[in-house]
Formats: structure tokens, C-alpha cells, sequence
């Protein structure tokens, strides 16, 4: 058994967080978990939703990522300036640090300036500042058009926007505003959550439309101008809005892009089942990877699919450090809650490795699924 190994976390998102506390719980304490991050407290992303419909406060979804370190986990802050995978090396703020294993949690880089006059008309989902943003306005807003704008793809939690758009009209309605302001959907999808096949995708398009919010696929956004408050899509359509809010386009960190991680296509291939990269003891998890699934669609890029595939190479790399234990795949399982507002959610679950495509079911709203998603964030925050 070999001994004194150490383990590089690069990110501390919800990937990076269960790869590190499971590899603690796991491991002796002669051997190091490290994780690596620029921010020092963690937001807990699905809950950014609640932020901008005015539910939450940054205090109440957030917590230092220093609090590891009563788990015996080191937290390093820093910029990320260079990785070398062939090494296990990475540079973070000029300092060099090495590891016997490296995994990659860095998650995906957003990029709304790839999108002219975004930044300068809208208000970005994704971000704290954003939702916060999104929560100010639209309690100043008293008629008008809300459009919640998907603007490329992939994109993260793929039923965030429309989660946004059904909760901010359940917010202008219980303010006697359903008259007066009216919400919009616009995507370059062909349907919401298309990776979940037809079925799932009409039951969302439903949930939403029923809350009078008009949904418009295959609008792929060209550019914004922001004095006239108006978006041009690439279909030669354009639309006015008083309230942008936006999913913006994502990509691979360009720490990663420079790393040669990427393949073909421009995400970090992995094997499916154990997140292995080309490179050995070198894995990815999460939403920088880019896993094809048999419909030729990706897999989607969601928390609770990181967390799942964070927990098998956790415990992979951990049984072969002890030379003990069973190994384990990742199946491709996964489910999220989709919030639907009026202290309501649904949720969707299923394998999105099942062949020939995904099987994935959706389960009704209600309130007690709503009370799970509120309970889970409790419990995410308090693990931490």
C-alpha cells in the first residue's frame, strides 16, 4: 500500500465539494485532499433561482469554502494560471503544486460578452450579482415584458430558464401584476430539455405555457441593442423587452483550453463511466466535460450529475490508494426538481444512459417536492 499521496481538486463547485469530503471520509490522514479555488465561499447554484424571485438572501444559499478544513481538507484560493496533466502540476498565483492524482471540478466558464450589448442590457441568471440584479428590477418593474433568454448551447442546469420564467411570473401575480407585465421565453432550443426526449419536453412546454408565459424555440440570439431594448435572433425575428434576463453562452476555462484537455469537441472527453481524461490519474467531472450520450445529444450539464460521478471517482481513486474496496461506475442516473412557483415543484429523473436514448419521467408538481428541494439546500449547506 502505498502511502503520503496527494489528490488535487481543482474547483469548488458541487463536484469538487463531494470529491473532497468523500476522499476524506475515505482516506488516512497521511494522505492530502486538497481543493483549489479562486472564489472563498461556495454558492449553492440551484438556488440563485430564489435569489432573483426574492426568497433568498446571498447569506441564506452560501457558505466559505475555508469551512473544508475542519474535515481535514486543505482549500488553497488562488487563480488557476497553468495545468500541466501529464504532470499532475498545476500553477496557482506563481506557486507550483503537484499531486499524485488530479481532478478536474473547474466547471464551465461563462461568457455573455460573446454576445454584443448583452452585459449592457441584461442581467446574467448565473451569477450572484445577476440574480441579485434581476430581484431589483423586477421589484421596480410594474408593466412591461420580461424575456428570460437562453443564449446558446449547452448550458448548465438545463431547467433553469425555465424555472426563472414560471417563478417571476408567480411573483408578478401575487403582486396583482399578471395584467400589466407578461413573461417571455426564448431559446435556440428545438423544445425545453430536449435531451429528456419529446414526452418530457411537451409536459415542461406545458407547465409553462399553462402560466401564460409564451415560450418561442429555435431563437438563437445574434445580438442585443440596448438603447432600443431589443434582441436580434439569427431567424431575421426581433423582440423589445423591459427586462432581460439572460443564460449566456458557456465554455471550457481557457486555463483548460491551453491545457490540451480538450477533443473534438469543446468539453474534456472522458470515459462515461469512470471520468478517467486521456491522461492517467487524471479525471474530470462535471459540467467541463463533454460525455456524447446514444441520441447523439450530451449529457446534460447539471449539479446532481457531477455530484454522482463525483462520488465514483472518489471512490475509485480511493480503493486504489488503500488497495481495497470495490469499484464503481457512474450510470448515467440523475434527477433535479423543476420549480414551477406558487410554493410548488416537479421533478424529473431517470438514466440518460439507457439505450436507445434517455428514460427519463417526470413526476407532477407539488408541494411537497417543493419542500424537498428546500430541505436538500439545507442539508447541502450543512455538510459543507
Amino acid at each position: 500500500m502505498a502511502t503520503g499521496k496527494t489528490i488535487l481538486i481543482l474547483g469548488g463547485g458541487i463536484g469538487g465539494i463531494v470529491t473532497a469530503t468523500e476522499l476524506r471520509k475515505k482516506l488516512s490522514k497521511e494522505h492530502r485532499v486538497v481543493v483549489i479555488d479562486r472564489l472563498t465561499d461556495h454558492i449553492f447554484p440551484p438556488s440563485l433561482l430564489w435569489i432573483a424571485s426574492g426568497d433568498r438572501n446571498a447569506k441564506q444559499i452560501s457558505k466559505p469554502i475555508n469551512s473544508l478544513a475542519k474535515k481535514g481538507i486543505e482549500v488553497i484560493h488562488g487563480n488557476i494560471e497553468k495545468i500541466d496533466p501529464e504532470k499532475k502540476a498545476v500553477l496557482v498565483d506563481g506557486k507550483q503544486y503537484h499531486g499524485d492524482y488530479l481532478i478536474i471540478a473547474t466547471g464551465a466558464e461563462l461568457a455573455p460578452e460573446t454576445v454584443p450589448g448583452l452585459t449592457a442590457a441584461g442581467h446574467n441568471l448565473y451569477t450572484l450579482e445577476g440574480a441579485q440584479a434581476i430581484r431589483d428590477a423586477g421589484l421596480k418593474l410594474t408593466s412591461g415584458k420580461v424575456v428570460v433568454l437562453v443564449c446558446s448551447m449547452p448550458f448548465k442546469c438545463p431547467a433553469a430558464p425555465y424555472e426563472a420564467a414560471m417563478l417571476l411570473e408567480s411573483d408578478f401575480r401575487k403582486r396583482g401584476l399578471s395584467s400589466k407585465v407578461s413573461v417571455e421565453v426564448y431559446s435556440p432550443e428545438p423544445g425545453p430539455m430536449p435531451v429528456t426526449g419529446p414526452e418530457v419536453s411537451q409536459q415542461v412546454r406545458q407547465m409553462v405555457e399553462s402560466k401564460g408565459v409564451k415560450y418561442f424555440p429555435q431563437h438563437a440570439v445574434k445580438e442585443i441593442a440596448p438603447e432600443e431594448r431589443a434582441i436580434i435572433f439569427n431567424n431575421e425575428t426581433t423582440t423589445t423587452f423591459d427586462l432581460l434576463v439572460y443564460i449566456p453562452p458557456h465554455r471550457a476555462p481557457t486555463v483548460i483550453r491551453e491545457a490540451g484537455l480538450l477533443g473534438e469537441s469543446p468539453w474534456i472527453p472522458v470515459d462515461r463511466q469512470t471520468l478517467a481524461t486521456k491522461f492517467p490519474n487524471v479525471f474530470a467531472i462535471g459540467d467541463i466535460t463533454g460525455i456524447p450520450l446514444s441520441n447523439g445529444k450530451p449529457l446534460p450539464k447539471a449539479g446532481v450529475l457531477a455530484h454522482g460521478q463525483a462520488e465514483v471517482v472518489a471512490n475509485n481513486i480511493a480503493s486504489e490508494i488503500k488497495g481495497s474496496g470495490n469499484r464503481t461506475v457512474f450510470a448515467g442516473y440523475g434527477e433535479c426538481f423543476l420549480e414551477i412557483g406558487d410554493g410548488m415543484a416537479g421533478m424529473g429523473k431517470g438514466n440518460f444512459y439507457a439505450e436507445p436514448n434517455p428514460d427519463i419521467k417526470l413526476k407532477p408538481p407539488g408541494r411537497m417536492l417543493h419542500l424537498g428541494k428546500i430541505l436538500f439546500e439545507k442539508y447541502w449547506l450543512f455538510r459543507l
